[in-house]
């Protein structure tokens, strides 16, 4: 998808510090950090969001989680505490129609849902 950031990103057309990055997904730190610890996890393959998975690739959102578990015990943040988040459509705040985990951690973070 040639208008998608994190396509274009995935495609090296976008400057990107990627931190990670495997046959499945890739992660770099948010550009707009809301923890000190604000990192991106994303799948290759374009899916517009979470209520666009198809079935058949369920698994991914799994890949995702243990690629965010294995960054927050790599930074450090395992221990204390992190929150992964996948926001999905406009109503869930999603910006970038690309369906990608934000890892936040390194700060207490409020409880709830936001």
């Amino acid at each position: 998808m040639t208008d998608c950031v994190f396509c274009r990103i995935i495609a090296g057309e976008l400057p990107a510090k990627i931190i990670y990055q495997d046959d499945e997904v890739i992660a770099f730190p948010d550009i707009h950090p809301v923890a000190p610890t604000h990192l991106l996890i994303i799948p290759r393959k374009h899916v517009p969001s979470l209520a666009e998975l198809p079935d058949a690739e369920a698994a991914l959102v799994g890949r995702m989680v243990r690629v965010a578990n294995q960054l927050a015990r790599e930074r450090g943040v395992a221990a204390s505490g992190y929150r992964l988040v996948i926001n999905s459509g406009k109503d869930g705040a999603q910006v970038v129609p690309h369906l990608h985990l934000h890892l936040l951690a390194g700060r207490p973070l409020a409880p709830g849902m936001g």
